[in-house]
């Protein structure tokens, strides 16, 4: 970490300074330390970040604790008015959005744009939510009584936002507790907090959202026990977004558990694709050379074994190995890049050992495998034992197994084979068929004849097992707002005594 002096230093040579926001300030961390922010394909300093501590965070609940009571009784036309504008702001900035996100995390230009899209989609539909939590009449049982169910906003909720889909994740950790009336203070990943919370902060600010509404802070790596002890032992946070790793996602359900604070999670994923007998082949090449190494393998949603008849399967390997051969991991600055590098040595290390562990036990890489600094090969591998960690775990990075089945029970059961139960792909020119097998797949979401990346701000995203609880578009308003129970008795009623 760095001092504020050394911060003006930075500047002077071309590394920009970030500050966080604070109670509508743009405010350096108390401590006037700095961590910083790493440009992952490069591995030069990026940017200079506040490296906050317990004041910081305390500061910045007390600042959303201030702000919530007039939020919560802002007229649902005013908010989405908000929203509206900073759906705007988000395609006015595109380019330097872009330029930020292949900085900061390695994302090639089609993530971005990805992003950008999926990002301004989610804000104007988020515009309607504050239309939609009214509640209901529910009838009643006793003679002349009225009684209405009612939501309201829940108060303060801490977001904790992750880097692998930066922008369009980190917007969608606000968004709904905003649009439900709820103040926010929102934690970026270390390993993005320009991307992932700070450009975010700058977003609604600019767009109008009143002070203390949406705080955002940051954090240098391995500094996060006191903003979390801030987080989580505040009786004025209610609740918890969160998305990013089940191990971390765990923990953080026991720390909200223990003060009975409700938490969204969204974590990791192993997602089978099922290519059935009658599926179309080149389209399915197609659809899991996309699905497996789109981000570098980074997104929860990838493909991480395919399924695939036997009678295809040869035919199947061939075509997707020679596809992945193909693609050449670069500089994600460059429009022409598909895949950039991994975030950090981190994640490089452990899809190394990963497959290293399964080849040490038997499997075979028939594509990619190696790497130059972190940009990592696609690679793909076969004959991938059970008792391989790699058969049922996640590694999150460009790796993918394949493996024949012989009838389609048979592909269930494998699918199944996981603790994660996020998403899923069958493919087939039976859709009918596919649905009925999408029936027994356990997971939160099933794409037939897609990619097991589904992108759509309005589906009810989330997952089952090991994947999380809680699904996020509309459906998020049950859990960031309260059902209040109201009841207007009409006469005077009879008691027993």
């Amino acid at each position: 970490m760095t001092s504020t002096k050394e911060s003006a230093n930075a500047i002077a040579s071309g590394i920009r300074s970030h500050q966080q926001l604070i109670d509508g300030e743009w405010v350096a961390a108390a401590s006037g330390q700095t961590f910083d922010d790493i440009n992952p394909y490069t591995g030069e300093v990026f940017a200079r970040i506040p490296a906050s501590g317990a004041a910081d965070a305390k500061r910045a609940i007390d600042a959303a604790e201030k702000a919530f009571p007039a939020w919560a009784k802002l007229g649902a036309r005013a908010r989405q008015a908000l929203f509206l504008k900073a759906a705007d702001i988000v395609e006015r900035r595109a380019d330097e959005l872009v330029s930020i996100m292949a900085l900061e995390t390695g994302a090639s230009n089609a993530y971005s744009r990805f992003q950008i899209q999926w990002s301004a989609g989610l804000l104007r539909q988020a515009a309607g939510y504050p239309y939609l939590s009214g509640g209901e009449i529910v009838p009643s049982d006793t003679p002349g009584v009225f009684a209405m169910a009612i939501r309201k906003p829940l108060g303060v909720v801490a977001g904790i936002s992750p880097w692998n889909g930066a922008l369009a994740l980190g917007l969608r950790t606000v968004v709904s507790p905003l649009a439900c009336g709820n103040t926010v203070v929102l934690k970026p990943s270390e390993e993005a907090p320009i991307c992932a919370g700070l450009v975010i902060g700058e977003i609604l600010h600019e767009a109008g959202f009143p002070a203390g509404v949406i705080n955002v802070i940051t954090h240098a790596p391995s500094q996060i026990g006191p903003i979390a002890d801030e987080l989580f032992e505040s009786r004025a946070v209610r609740a918890y977004n969160f998305t990013g790793s089940s191990a971390t996602g765990s923990m953080l359900a026991a720390r909200a558990g223990k003060h009975l604070k409700r938490i969204a999670l969204e974590l990791g994923g192993y997602n089978p694709m099922l290519v059935l007998h009658d599926a179309d082949l080149a389209y399915s090449v197609d659809t899991a050379i996309f699905a497996s190494f789109f981000h570098q393998g980074q997104i929860c949603m990838n493909t991480r074994k395919i399924l695939v008849a036997r009678p295809l399967f040869d035919d199947f390997l061939e075509r997707f190995v020679e596809r992945a051969k193909a693609l050449k991991p670069g500089d994600p600055t460059n429009p022409a890049t598909k895949i950039g590098p991994l975030i950090n040595d981190q994640a490089v290390a452990k899809v190394r050992d990963g497959i290293a562990s399964a080849v040490a036990l038997g499997a075979r890489v028939v594509a990619g495998g190696n790497h130059n600094g972190r940009c990592f090969e696609p690679t793909v591998l076969v004959n991938v034992p059970t008792n391989a960690p790699i058969y049922c775990e996640e590694v999150f990075g460009p790796v993918v197994l394949i493996e024949p089945f012989d009838d389609e029970q048979e592909a269930v059961q494998k699918a199944n084979g996981s603790d994660y139960g996020l998403s899923a792909s069958i493919m087939s020119r039976d859709a009918w068929r596919a649905i009925t097998l999408a029936g027994q797949i356990e997971a939160g979401m099933v794409n037939v004849n897609g990619p097991t990346m589904g992108g759509e701000p309005q589906i009810p995203f989330g997952g089952v097992k090991d994947s999380g609880w809680a699904r996020f578009g509309r459906w998020a308003i049950d859990i960031f707002s309260d059902l209040h129970l109201v009841t207007v008795s009409e006469q005077k009623r009879h008691y027993p005594f």
